[in-house]
């Protein structure tokens, strides 16, 4: 099982150590001043610390990180031994049991260390606005991505996406950041602040199939009737293909030759590499058997060199 991530232990942390060290207040007292916030809120805000309140704490945090690893290797569990239509269905859920494990973790510590009255509350506001605007921008600026992600979906656990240089499919949502497992068996940790400036392309978003395009090249004298019969062919034959998904041959023409593209889906989007190799080898052996003539690059070069 891959090793996950630590959101909830490492949020805490730094809750804990924003709120004991009180925010550096001396820091921010011209901040505070600014907005009207009493010289003594730290008094009234802070709740008496204690051994009992600390072990609270503690068994709060292991608790909330137990409940997210259990989620996680019970999703991933789940998810691989059901129809295989419901498995994307499960592992979406995965971020939203594991926010609302956080959220439930991190109000009861909250209401531990704090005197949460409607006043503290809005004091207590502002100045974690502050601070944090300052110590943590980019990290909140993700976790508020990743929010507003959960709604809009551009991605979920199971897509095949891709950001910038990285395409791969979605295998972990963590409060921080997504991880996308590539075709060279590479983790990618993307902060979802990415997705405020850079494009995200989705080839599933939260189905099984996902669309293969896979480029044949031939010079410009073939018979392009026979070529189209072969490609069909090998995507009907295949038997990785969704045959009740269109499958499709289009064409275009090059300086140096004919680009024919075919189309088609997989019955499982994790069969992306396998059904493009399946589907070349079999095009590429009737075309052997037929003796299609291939693009002369080196010809062309020559023409365009005269």
């Amino acid at each position: 099982m891959p090793k996950m991530s630590h959101p909830a232990v490492f949020l805490s942390l730094v809750l804990f150590t924003a709120l004991l060290v009180g925010l550096d207040w001396h820091s921010t007292e011209l901040w505070a001043q600014a907005a009207g916030i009493p010289d003594d809120l730290p008094k009234k805000l802070f709740a008496e610390f204690t051994i009992q309140i600390l072990f609270r704490a503690i068994v709060t945090i292991l608790v909330a990180y137990g409940c997210l690893l259990l989620i996680q290797t019970l999703t991933n569990w789940m998810s691989e031994r059901v129809a295989r239509r419901f498995r994307l269905l499960i592992k979406q859920s995965l971020p939203f049991l594991k926010g609302f494990i956080l959220v439930a973790a991190i109000a009861y510590l909250l209401n531990l260390f704090l005197n949460l009255s409607e006043g503290n509350l809005f004091a207590l506001t502002g100045t974690i606005a502050v601070a944090l605007g300052f110590a943590f921008k980019d990290y909140v600026s993700s976790i508020i991505a990743g929010m507003v992600m959960l709604f809009e979906a551009p991605y979920r656990v199971g897509d095949r996406i891709q950001i910038g240089d990285h395409y791969g499919e979605v295998v972990g949502y963590g409060l921080r950041g997504i991880q996308i497992q590539t075709p060279g068996d590479n983790r990618v940790t993307i902060p979802h602040s990415t997705t405020w400036t850079d494009p995200v392309s989705n080839a599933n978003t939260g189905n099984l199939e996902a669309q293969v395009a896979t480029d044949f090249y031939f010079d410009h004298d073939v018979d392009v009737e026979q070529v189209i019969q072969v490609l069909y062919q090998a995507a009907y034959s295949s038997r990785y293909t969704q045959l009740s998904l269109p499958i499709v041959v289009v064409m275009r023409e090059q300086l140096w030759g004919t680009q024919f593209k075919l189309r088609a889906y997989p019955m499982d989007a994790r069969d992306e590499f396998n059904f493009q190799t399946d589907l070349i080898r079999r095009a590429k052996q009737a075309f052997a058997r037929e003796n299609l003539p291939y693009p002369n690059v080196a010809g062309f070069s020559q023409k365009l060199s005269s």
